[in-house]
């Protein structure tokens, strides 16, 4: 298999690089991605996809909902006359934690159908999509790491993860409803840079939950080894489905000694029915089966990326660093954020008693509402 360099060369001498369609493109990863690409000699040209124009030059731009039938057309030629796409990398997804869940769902799974229908319609010969490691599921018996071609095992009930795993079906089918449509997916381990999770909140708390007896392992990818891993694919360097993180892990006592922070231990049933209770009463965008996610190991091995010569350029510890750095001023109590007079109350006399008078009183607050 030839290297990037291979393809910028070739680029150099004339050869014709792929037309690039970044859907999402104007935020986020798509942002980042987007301006890689528009700076690569390897890539003839980039089109950029969203609901708003993007601010990288050089790129051919147009506005549409992903959702939008007439983005077969966008992709056949552009509205300008521009050539047709060859890639389409779709990043238009809708993960924030505080979406109304159905019109989430509705947004991700009908854009991705749309996309890859599109594309087939146009000739497309590759889509990229970007899901999650997480649909491998947290789970006691995980091996450590899990090999990319384990079985997907997490269910529905951590967010935004139903729609992940709907999105890896579609995939799964696309190249049998579709013949000639070659679809490649990254899942990217604990993402890390400009991004807002349930599993970056974790360290916005004043003491890391454990949950008694469980076995957590950290791996986290920071955006700028996704977006180099997603170029990877779309200059054909892989296929299939690709894990994506730093090499290794860290253990909780790990992370607890790199960040400063101390924990708060608590038994499963106390710390999961809480989770449950806050969600049900609407007081916390997490569910109860975020947690799964920092109880059980889920690392990925990512040897399919390293076997065609891409390596992270971030480890754990550096990508840690970070995130403490970026959530910094944050405050998050049980997966909520507090505002500045909450958290000044919360971190005043900082402990687990705190947290969970703190966790009990949102319970008692709401219930006191629903009485009126």
């Amino acid at each position: 298999m030839s290297s990037p360099e291979h393809h910028v060369r070739a680029a150099r001498n004339g050869a014709a690089g792929p037309v690039v369609a970044v859907t999402g493109a104007a935020h986020g990863v798509g942002a980042l991605l987007t301006a890689r690409l528009a700076a690569s000699p390897a890539i003839r040209q980039v089109v950029g996809l969203d609901e708003e124009r993007g601010e990288t030059e050089g790129v051919q731009w147009h506005t549409l909902d992903v959702r939008d039938p007439a983005l077969a057309e966008r992709l056949r030629s552009g509205e300008d006359g521009g050539e047709p796409v060859d890639v389409v990398v779709h990043l238009a997804l809708d993960l924030d934690l505080e979406s109304d869940g159905e019109a989430r769902t509705t947004y991700n799974v009908r854009g991705t159908q749309t996309v890859l229908t599109a594309a087939a319609a146009a000739g497309v010969r590759r889509v990229v999509l970007c899901t999650s490691a997480m649909v491998y599921g947290a789970l006691p018996d995980n091996d450590v790491p899990l090999a990319e071609d384990a079985e997907l095992r997490a269910t529905a009930e951590a967010t935004g993860v139903g729609d992940l795993l709907e999105i890896e079906r579609l995939a799964e089918r696309a190249p049998r409803a579709h013949p000639g449509l070659n679809v490649t997916v990254l899942r990217p381990s604990v993402l890390v840079g400009g991004v807002d999770t349930a599993l970056t909140r974790y360290f916005e708390s004043p003491r890391l939950l454990v949950v008694a007896g469980s076995r957590p392992c950290w791996q986290f990818c920071h955006v700028e080894d996704l977006v180099s891993a997603l170029e990877y694919a779309v200059l054909e360097e892989v296929d299939g489905e690709l894990a994506v993180g730093c090499d290794g892990w860290l253990e909780q006592e790990e992370v607890e000694e790199l960040s400063g922070i101390r924990r708060m231990e608590l038994p499963s049933a106390v710390a999961l029915g809480a989770a449950s209770r806050l969600h049900r009463l609407g007081l916390t965008p997490s569910p109860a089966g975020d947690l799964a996610y920092t109880m059980y190991p889920w690392v990925v091995s990512g040897s399919r990326l390293h076997d065609a010569g891409w390596r992270p350029q971030w480890t754990n510890e550096e990508v840690l660093a970070a995130l403490l750095d970026e959530v910094e001023g944050r405050h998050t109590l049980a997966g909520r954020r507090l505002g500045r007079k909450d958290a000044a109350t919360t971190l005043g006399a900082a402990g687990a008693t705190v947290a969970l008078v703190g966790t009990a009183a949102l319970v008692r607050r709401a219930r006191r509402r629903r009485g009126r």
